[in-house]
């Protein structure tokens, strides 16, 4: 299996002890954290905001990968870049002005990425490819931690690795949702670069040698 980064999601760790989670993943020897920002509009649920961002930046060194799933991206990316965030994504189908938005996180200092739901299709993200810094293949339903992964999905993963490939891209490859020792392999092998993790990371049965 190639080497990937490990971007644990701490959407499945202990909402009390957030801190402790930080210093358990750097442990682990992972230099990213995966931090899901949903709204309870563009998905179910409602997780982190902008204070939550800007304290753990105070005792974490870690990169953080800020996943923004929610309405209107772009009314919110200037305060999560200013409370720390270093990657952030946003989802093609929460907005229209793709290349506006990708323009917006790099005028921050910031990477820019971009993410699809598993109904969506690569093809939509053809014209974007050249601009962004990390595409995001969600491999379940957003909106929930602990879901099984859709082998489906593994196919767009592929599908984005060879366009990557095919034209000299640079954007890093993620994958996010069902990923444990079961299913890593198979999304490492077809171009996953960023591997992101939430139950079977803190519940310890990943393996995260790689």
């Amino acid at each position: 299996m190639s080497k990937f980064i490990l971007s644990p999601s701490i959407l499945a760790a202990d909402f009390t002890k957030l801190g402790e989670s930080l210093r358990y993943i750097e442990s682990k020897n992972a230099s990213w954290v995966h931090i899901d920002v949903m709204d309870g509009s563009f998905v179910p649920n409602i997780t982190f905001g902008q204070p939550v961002v800007a304290a753990l930046r105070k005792i974490s060194p870690l990169q953080f990968d800020v996943h923004l799933m929610i309405e209107n991206p772009q009314l919110h990316i200037d305060s999560f870049a200013e409370a720390g965030a270093d990657w952030i994504t946003f989802h093609y189908e929460a907005a229209v002005h793709h290349h506006r938005i990708i323009q917006q996180i790099h005028a921050l200092g910031k990477k820019a990425g971009i993410s699809i739901v598993p109904s969506t299709p690569v093809s939509v993200l053809e014209d974007i490819l050249p601009f962004v810094d990390l595409v995001l293949v969600m491999s379940v339903n957003p909106g929930f931690g602990g879901q099984t992964l859709i082998p489906r999905c593994v196919e767009k993963i592929a599908q984005l690795n060879e366009l990557r490939m095919k034209n000299g891209y640079g954007f890093r490859l993620s994958v996010d949702g069902g990923i444990n020792n079961k299913t890593i392999g198979m999304a490492v092998d077809a171009g996953a670069d960023v591997i992101v993790s939430g139950s079977a990371f803190f519940s310890g049965t990943l393996d995260v040698d790689n």
